[in-house]
């Protein structure tokens, strides 16, 4: 069996700025420039705290969408599916009511990265629960839920593949009671 490349994180962006992306990796650069883009880490360490962060900004934007049953990091995400995030809504029928579970899983890496990358994480899956493709309509709801979003997402890119390459990652989680 022969291993899986690794995922291509900037396919779909034009290929001069990957190119210019993995030249910087290259000259050691762009480690330094995220750094000083994003300085520090966030502080979400649990599953229950990003549990009230992702419910915080649903109540901000998607307050008719439904009720959110799980949200949580998961370790094994990134690794098996090369997902970051994964959304899932299950209908059962209990009785003669139909009952709607929706969770969300953030991959754990999330857990050390700037405040940036986990709000467009949160967002992208949060405009799931409204929009399943991703369409016109699922980017304006990410664009209206965070504003720079395509920004944050290429660099966010351009941080997966400098990952991939130099196996360190940037950021150290934030100690708790530090932020």
């Amino acid at each position: 069996m022969h291993p899986k490349p690794p995922p291509n994180y900037l396919a779909g962006y034009p290929v001069a700025l990957a190119e210019q992306v993995q030249r910087l990796i290259g000259q050691g650069l762009l480690g330094n420039m995220l750094l000083e883009k994003y300085p520090f880490a966030h502080a979400v360490r649990t599953d229950k705290a990003l549990y009230d962060y992702v419910l915080e900004t649903k109540s901000r934007y998607l307050r008719n969408a439904a009720q959110l049953s799980k949200v949580a990091f998961d370790g094994k995400l990134h690794v098996i599916r090369h997902a970051l995030g994964t959304h899932t809504s299950i209908s059962r029928v209990q009785g003669s009511k139909l009952k709607a579970k929706c969770e969300i899983r953030i991959a754990a890496l999330f857990k050390e990265m700037p405040p940036e990358f986990l709000r467009m994480i949160v967002v992208h899956e949060l405009a799931h629960i409204k929009e399943r493709e991703h369409n016109k309509a699922f980017y304006q709801l990410c664009l209206h839920m965070e504003p720079d979003y395509h920004r944050l997402e290429f660099d966010l890119r351009a941080y997966l593949t400098y990952l991939e390459a130099a196996g360190q990652p940037l950021w150290r989680a934030v100690e708790a009671g530090a932020a």
